[in-house]
C-alpha cells in the first residue's frame, strides 16, 4: 500500500511539473512585456511601436515597455533581441530594414527568418522624398531632379543607417533617375531627420511615419510618395509616378516578431492582442495620421511576406553594388 501510495504521488508531482508551463501560460502576461525596437527614441519605429504598446497595456492589464537598442541600421537590436530569453515576454519590433540586411551583412549574428517567428504586419507608410524647405530651391520632383544633375555628386541625403530603408530607397532611386546623391548614415531616423531639419543634409528618402508631424510642421517640404497611390492624410502629395519617376514604390513597414522558440500559446496570445489593438479607434487614427492603413497579415502569411521581401531587395543591393561589413 505504502508503495503505491508513493508511485501515486510521484505521478502527481510529474504530472503538475508537466503543467506547469502550460498554467502559467494559461495566465499570460503575468508580468511586464519588453519590446525591443532596434532603433533610437523618436524615429519610424517608435512612431507605431508607442501607441501600440500602450494599447496593448491597457488591455492586457501589464506593462508593454519599448526597450530602444540602435546601431548598425538595426541590427544591433536584431541580435540582441534574437538572443533573449523565448519565454513570451520578449517581443523584436522590426520593419523592412531586417529584409535588406540578409544581402547587406557578410556576418550577421542572426538570421531574421529562422531566429525568429513572425507575428504579425503592423503598419506600412509609403516611403516619401522630403527635401529640407529652405535649404534646396526645389517645388516639385520635376525641379530637384534638375537641380541634381546639375551638381552630380553634391548632394546628399540623409539615412537612417547604412542598410536602412531609408538608404537603399535613396539608391534605388538614383539607380532608376540616373543621378548621383552622397548618403550620410545617422544612428537611426529620428536624429537623421533632425539633420535634415537643421539642414545638416539636404534631402531623404523617409518613411512617412517619421515625416509626417514635421511636413506638418513646414520644417520639411514633401515632393512625392513612393508610393501606387497618394496618402489620404497628404493628398496633395502626388505619387512618384505621377511626378515622373514611374514604378518607384517603397514601404517602411513594420511588423512583430518573437525570438524562435517562444511557445506557441504566448504567440498565439500576443497576435490575438495585436489584432485587437489595431482595430482600436485610437490607433486608426494614429495610423491614418502617419500615412499608413491597417493591415490583415499575421502568421505564415506574414513571414510569406518577409521572405518575398528579402528575395526583391536582394536584388536591389546587388544592382546597386552596396557593400557592408
Amino acid at each position: 500500500m505504502r508503495h503505491s501510495i508513493t508511485a501515486a504521488a510521484a505521478a502527481m508531482t510529474l504530472c503538475a511539473a508537466a503543467l506547469a508551463p502550460a498554467c502559467a501560460l494559461a495566465e499570460w502576461p503575468e508580468r511586464p512585456i519588453t519590446v525591443v525596437v532596434p532603433f533610437p527614441a523618436g524615429g519610424g519605429t517608435d512612431t507605431f511601436a508607442r501607441p501600440l504598446a500602450q494599447q496593448l497595456g491597457m488591455q492586457m492589464g501589464q506593462s508593454v515597455v519599448i526597450d530602444n537598442k540602435g546601431g548598425a541600421g538595426g541590427t544591433v537590436g536584431a541580435s540582441f533581441a534574437a538572443k533573449a530569453r523565448p519565454d513570451g515576454y520578449t517581443f523584436f519590433m522590426g520593419g523592412a530594414h531586417h529584409a535588406l540586411a540578409p544581402s547587406l551583412y557578410k556576418n550577421l549574428s542572426y538570421d531574421i527568418q529562422k531566429d525568429f517567428v513572425p507575428v504579425a504586419l503592423l503598419a506600412q507608410p509609403p516611403q516619401v522624398i522630403v527635401v529640407n524647405a529652405t535649404k534646396l530651391p526645389v517645388k516639385d520632383l520635376k525641379s530637384l531632379l534638375e537641380y541634381v544633375k546639375k551638381r552630380p555628386g553634391e548632394i546628399n541625403f540623409g539615412t537612417a543607417g547604412k542598410g536602412s530603408t531609408h538608404h537603399l530607397a535613396g539608391e534605388l532611386f538614383a539607380m532608376q533617375t540616373g543621378v548621383k546623391l552622397v548618403d550620410v548614415p545617422y544612428q537611426g531616423a529620428g536624429p537623421m531627420l533632425s539633420a535634415l531639419i537643421g539642414g545638416q543634409v539636404d534631402m531623404a528618402f523617409d518613411g512617412l511615419g517619421s515625416s509626417a508631424s514635421h511636413i506638418r510642421a513646414g520644417s520639411i517640404r514633401p515632393l512625392a510618395v513612393a508610393a501606387a497611390q497618394r496618402s489620404p492624410s497628404f493628398p496633395d502629395v502626388p505619387t512618384a509616378a505621377e511626378a515622373g519617376v514611374p514604378n518607384y514604390e517603397v514601404s517602411t513597414w513594420y511588423a512583430l516578431w518573437a525570438p524562435a522558440g517562444t511557445p506557441k500559446e504566448a504567440i498565439d496570445k500576443m497576435t490575438a492582442q495585436v489584432t485587437k489593438a489595431l482595430q482600436s479607434p485610437k490607433l486608426k487614427e494614429v495610423w491614418a495620421s502617419n500615412g499608413s492603413a491597417i493591415p490583415d497579415m499575421t502568421g505564415a502569411a506574414f513571414g510569406k511576406f518577409v521572405d518575398s521581401e528579402v528575395v526583391r531587395w536582394a536584388k536591389v543591393v546587388k544592382d546597386a553594388g552596396v557593400t557592408l561589413e
